[in-house]
């Protein structure tokens, strides 16, 4: 059996591929995740998910690793993670009413043959119309100070939506599953 290894020290991530019941490892690759001088929001992402995964293949001799890399969009501008109460306030005003574009890098590297899939998967977020009072209530429960858009959509971030568009809802947690199996599946690793 292959092994399979996940780029990643994010407990999201693991969360979502543990939802394929497969057995597999975490390697946390040690890249800098900074952005080049005119590198779109779309090349940042595929970059840094397949040097992650090229990262951990110089530990591993044999090995289908996955590399991960998300970020969010609005008006070609990419909003990072908060980290601090005031900054997620600021973030979330900015979102309100908006439609935010999170694009989600995602590699497949076997290290036996050299072979790397790569791709970008688009997921949208519509906001509501937030007041202040909506804004301060879910962030006091919430402290998704770590999270890019200042929300997690799979707890109660989801009533700051309208409406999610999408293949994949993992896909907006950081793991796109669907294109995932069909990777592995071009690497005769099959999950069924």
């Amino acid at each position: 059996m292959t092994q399979l290894i996940l780029a990643s020290s994010s407990p999201f991530r693991r969360q979502i591929l543990d939802k394929l019941q497969i057995d597999y490892t975490c390697i946390s690759p040690d890249i800098d995740e900074s952005k080049l001088d005119k590198e779109t929001p779309e090349q940042l992402v595929k970059r840094l998910a397949e040097n992650k995964a090229l990262k951990v293949a110089d530990e591993v001799s044999q090995g289908l690793i996955i590399g991960s890399d998300q970020v969010a969009v609005l008006d070609d501008e990419v909003l990072g993670k908060p980290h601090t109460h005031e900054n997620a306030v600021l973030q979330l005003k900015k979102l309100s009413g908006n439609t935010v574009t999170f694009l989600t890098g995602l590699a497949l590297h076997n290290s036996k043959t050299g072979n790397t899939q790569s791709e970008v998967v688009p997921f949208k977020v519509v906001f509501r119309d937030l007041t202040d009072d909506m804004i301060e209530n879910y962030l006091r429960a919430e402290k998704p100070y770590n999270c890019a858009g200042s929300f997690k959509s799979e707890a109660l971030g989801i009533a700051l939506f309208d409406k999610l568009e999408g293949e994949d809802p993992n896909t907006l947690i950081g793991l796109p599953l669907i294109r995932l199996v069909r990777m592995l599946e071009n690497e005769a690793f099959n999950v069924l």
